[in-house]
Protein backbone atom coordinates (compact mmCIF):
# COMPACT_ATOMS: atom_id res chain seq x y z
CA UNK A 1 0.00 0.00 0.00
CA UNK A 2 1.37 3.47 -1.00
CA UNK A 3 1.91 5.94 1.41
CA UNK A 4 -1.12 7.99 0.30
CA UNK A 5 -3.07 5.73 0.53
CA UNK A 6 -2.36 4.85 3.63
CA UNK A 7 -2.86 7.93 4.99
CA UNK A 8 -5.95 8.42 2.94
CA UNK A 9 -7.31 5.56 4.49
CA UNK A 10 -6.51 6.08 8.29
CA UNK A 11 -8.52 9.61 7.82
CA UNK A 12 -11.84 9.81 9.60
CA UNK A 13 -14.08 10.44 6.68
CA UNK A 14 -12.19 8.46 4.22
CA UNK A 15 -15.71 6.66 3.67
CA UNK A 16 -17.27 10.03 3.62
CA UNK A 17 -15.03 10.84 0.80
CA UNK A 18 -16.10 7.74 -0.90
CA UNK A 19 -19.74 8.35 -0.87
CA UNK A 20 -19.23 11.80 -1.75
CA UNK A 21 -17.46 10.54 -4.88
CA UNK A 22 -19.72 7.95 -5.62
CA UNK A 23 -22.67 10.70 -5.36
CA UNK A 24 -20.78 12.82 -7.71
CA UNK A 25 -20.34 10.25 -10.46
CA UNK A 26 -23.54 8.86 -9.88
CA UNK A 27 -25.13 12.78 -10.77
CA UNK A 28 -22.66 12.76 -13.89
CA UNK A 29 -20.05 15.72 -12.38
CA UNK A 30 -17.39 14.42 -11.66
CA UNK A 31 -14.96 17.03 -10.09
CA UNK A 32 -11.41 14.74 -10.71
CA UNK A 33 -12.43 12.03 -13.31
CA UNK A 34 -13.46 13.41 -16.68
CA UNK A 35 -16.82 14.48 -17.42
CA UNK A 36 -19.13 11.51 -18.32
CA UNK A 37 -17.01 9.13 -16.38
CA UNK A 38 -18.84 5.53 -15.29
CA UNK A 39 -19.49 4.54 -12.20
CA UNK A 40 -17.20 1.62 -11.16
CA UNK A 41 -15.42 0.90 -7.80
CA UNK A 42 -12.38 1.70 -8.81
CA UNK A 43 -13.61 5.30 -10.18
CA UNK A 44 -14.83 6.04 -6.84
CA UNK A 45 -12.04 5.64 -5.52
CA UNK A 46 -10.08 7.98 -8.10
CA UNK A 47 -12.57 10.57 -7.88
CA UNK A 48 -12.37 10.30 -3.89
CA UNK A 49 -9.11 11.74 -4.30
CA UNK A 50 -7.00 8.40 -4.00
CA UNK A 51 -3.83 7.46 -5.51
CA UNK A 52 -4.21 3.90 -5.74
CA UNK A 53 -8.11 2.95 -6.69
CA UNK A 54 -7.58 -0.27 -4.80
CA UNK A 55 -7.73 1.65 -1.89
CA UNK A 56 -11.70 1.03 -1.57
CA UNK A 57 -12.28 -2.69 -0.41
CA UNK A 58 -14.90 -4.95 0.11
CA UNK A 59 -13.51 -5.64 3.42
CA UNK A 60 -13.43 -2.02 4.65
CA UNK A 61 -16.08 -0.39 3.12
CA UNK A 62 -18.89 -3.47 2.70
CA UNK A 63 -22.08 -1.40 3.01
CA UNK A 64 -20.32 1.44 0.24
CA UNK A 65 -19.23 -1.60 -2.27
CA UNK A 66 -22.08 -3.36 -2.07
CA UNK A 67 -23.89 -0.04 -2.95
CA UNK A 68 -21.73 0.56 -5.96
CA UNK A 69 -21.68 -2.58 -7.74
CA UNK A 70 -25.79 -2.34 -6.46
CA UNK A 71 -25.97 1.06 -8.69
CA UNK A 72 -24.18 -0.22 -11.61
CA UNK A 73 -25.36 -3.51 -11.52
CA UNK A 74 -29.01 -1.41 -11.45
CA UNK A 75 -27.64 1.46 -14.49
CA UNK A 76 -25.16 -0.84 -16.65
CA UNK A 77 -27.88 0.67 -20.03
CA UNK A 78 -27.85 4.07 -18.71
CA UNK A 79 -24.61 4.83 -18.26
CA UNK A 80 -23.70 7.51 -20.38
CA UNK A 81 -20.91 6.69 -22.98
CA UNK A 82 -17.83 8.23 -23.34
CA UNK A 83 -17.17 10.65 -26.29
CA UNK A 84 -14.79 8.16 -28.02
CA UNK A 85 -17.49 5.48 -27.38
CA UNK A 86 -20.07 7.13 -28.57
CA UNK A 87 -18.08 7.82 -31.64
CA UNK A 88 -17.21 4.57 -31.76
CA UNK A 89 -20.82 3.43 -31.55
CA UNK A 90 -21.88 6.06 -34.28
CA UNK A 91 -18.98 4.34 -36.91
CA UNK A 92 -20.37 0.98 -36.24
CA UNK A 93 -24.05 2.19 -37.36
CA UNK A 94 -22.55 3.95 -40.18
CA UNK A 95 -20.82 0.86 -40.92
CA UNK A 96 -23.65 -0.73 -40.70
CA UNK A 97 -25.43 1.33 -42.88
CA UNK A 98 -22.87 1.26 -45.58
CA UNK A 99 -23.40 -2.41 -45.44
CA UNK A 100 -27.21 -2.21 -45.44
CA UNK A 101 -27.19 -0.06 -49.10
CA UNK A 102 -24.32 -2.29 -50.50
CA UNK A 103 -26.83 -5.36 -49.55
CA UNK A 104 -29.44 -3.37 -51.32
CA UNK A 105 -27.82 -2.39 -54.44
CA UNK A 106 -26.42 -5.89 -55.02
CA UNK A 107 -30.03 -6.92 -54.52
CA UNK A 108 -31.93 -4.18 -56.80
CA UNK A 109 -29.08 -5.21 -59.49
CA UNK A 110 -30.09 -8.78 -59.07
CA UNK A 111 -33.88 -7.96 -59.53
CA UNK A 112 -33.27 -5.82 -62.29
CA UNK A 113 -31.76 -8.70 -64.14
CA UNK A 114 -34.66 -10.69 -63.30
CA UNK A 115 -36.73 -8.06 -64.86
CA UNK A 116 -34.75 -7.50 -67.98
CA UNK A 117 -34.59 -11.63 -68.61
CA UNK A 118 -38.59 -11.88 -68.19
CA UNK A 119 -38.77 -8.33 -70.21
CA UNK A 120 -37.15 -10.57 -72.90
CA UNK A 121 -38.58 -13.96 -72.44
CA UNK A 122 -42.53 -11.92 -72.79
CA UNK A 123 -41.07 -10.47 -76.21
CA UNK A 124 -39.68 -13.87 -77.70
CA UNK A 125 -43.29 -15.42 -76.74
CA UNK A 126 -44.94 -12.73 -77.99
CA UNK A 127 -43.33 -13.33 -81.27
CA UNK A 128 -43.99 -16.56 -81.42
CA UNK A 129 -47.29 -16.42 -80.39
CA UNK A 130 -47.43 -14.31 -83.61
CA UNK A 131 -46.14 -16.47 -85.70
CA UNK A 132 -48.29 -19.41 -84.75
CA UNK A 133 -50.98 -17.29 -85.29
CA UNK A 134 -49.81 -16.50 -88.64
CA UNK A 135 -49.70 -20.33 -89.74
CA UNK A 136 -52.96 -21.02 -88.27
CA UNK A 137 -54.69 -18.51 -90.04
CA UNK A 138 -52.51 -19.44 -93.47
CA UNK A 139 -53.83 -23.66 -92.81
CA UNK A 140 -57.46 -23.10 -91.65
CA UNK A 141 -59.83 -23.14 -94.44
CA UNK A 142 -61.34 -20.24 -95.15
CA UNK A 143 -65.27 -19.95 -94.89
CA UNK A 144 -65.98 -19.00 -98.90
CA UNK A 145 -69.59 -17.74 -99.50
CA UNK A 146 -70.84 -19.43 -102.17
CA UNK A 147 -73.59 -17.64 -104.57
CA UNK A 148 -76.24 -19.78 -105.37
Amino acid sequence: MSASTEQFDQTPNAEQRFREAFERLKLGVPVLLPKGSHVSQNNVAREAGCDDPSALRKSRYPLLVIAIQEWVEVNKGEQQLSERQRLLKQRRKNRDKRETIADLKKERDFVSGLLADADLRILELTENVADLQAKLDNLQPSARVIEL
